[in-house]
């Protein structure tokens, strides 16, 4: 068996070394513009080039070093619509992502935020603190890191509602699906969580008008994909005071632009894309199973819907 790994940082090493363990009868090969490439039975790829994946018209399969299909589906047909694409399931970023939305949630719950900027003047002054019976924390994306970031949240006793596109029984989750149920999501959430697929759907739906939407006083974190914020929306909307503030993790441009307004706005944390690295040993060795199951003519989770967009 042959598998073509890609990365666009091309640190493939690590990765070959971890297949060579779990798959010792495998050969890995790595793509290289200009160059013939081998025939591949498998390929593992992260951000490909179009031009790699129009010679992949005869792999069984191709498989997604992170759990976002939109740096592969951004090529169309690129890759011929016969060949599957099969994205990471949580292989370790559930708890990570758990972990930092529940620091974020309860780092504006507990006014930490406001606390650290008291203390970088040199003010003593308690806050009041927030009703935790009315602090709804909205996760908009109910899929399988949607749902472990519910879980993450739950022991803290706010209420809890999640958006989808479509319908999702969760239990002890208020839940809304769809355009009909955006509106009324958005107007009863307290803290924002975007964890949604990027799709041309979802593509700015952190607009002007979604975000005036959330009551006086919301938070916004996002960790799914910058486009799906109009950043200049949310800055005007934090500057006015109708968002109280919002961390950030992913954006439009990475890394962030120095010149770019969000350094400079005190109410913004930002970090540089960290809320779930990819676990390597975990991702080679569910992908390592996923392939055994091929071979075996069994069916896979985690399969990109190329129509939905993930």
């Amino acid at each position: 068996m042959r598998i073509l790994l890609y990365r666009s940082d091309g640190n493939t090493a690590p990765w070959a070394e971890d297949f060579a363990r779990h798959m010792p009868d495998a050969e890995c090969v790595t793509w290289e513009q200009g160059a013939k490439l081998p025939p591949c039975d498998y390929a593992v790829v992260w951000a490909p080039p179009e031009e790699m994946l129009r010679e992949l018209a005869e792999v069984r399969a191709v498989f997604l070093m992170d759990a976002g299909a939109d740096a592969i589906l951004k090529h169309g047909d690129a890759l011929p619509r016969h060949v599957p694409v099969v994205r990471l399931g949580d292989a370790g970023m559930g708890v990570q992502m758990g972990e930092y939305v529940a620091h974020a949630v309860l780092r504006y719950f507990r006014r930490f935020d406001q606390y650290e900027r008291q203390a970088a003047a040199g003010e003593w002054q308690p806050l009041a603190t927030h009703e935790r019976d009315s602090f709804t924390v909205g996760v908009m994306g109910a899929g399988v890191l949607g749902r472990r970031v519910l879980d993450c949240l739950r022991p803290f006793g706010f209420p809890l509602q999640a958006w989808s596109r479509s319908a999702k029984d969760i239990d002890g989750v208020r839940t809304f699906a769809g355009d009909d149920g955006l509106d009324a999501f958005l107007r009863s959430t307290r803290v924002l969580v975007c964890m949604l697929p990027l799709t041309e759907a979802t593509a700015n739906i952190l607009n002007r008008a979604n975000l005036g939407k959330l009551p006086q006083g919301a938070y916004v974190i996002n960790v799914a994909r910058g486009a799906h914020v109009a950043e200049p929306d949310l800055l005007a909307y934090i500057k006015s005071g109708h968002i109280a503030g919002a961390t950030l993790d992913v954006f439009r441009n990475e890394p962030l632009p120095l010149q770019h307004p969000f350094w400079q706005e005190p109410r913004i944390t930002i970090t540089p894309h960290i809320a779930a690295l990819t676990l390597r040993s975990e991702s080679v060795q569910q992908i390592a199973a996923k392939i055994g199951l091929l071979e075996r003519g069994l069916a896979v989770a985690d399969v990109i819907d190329r129509n939905q967009g993930y």
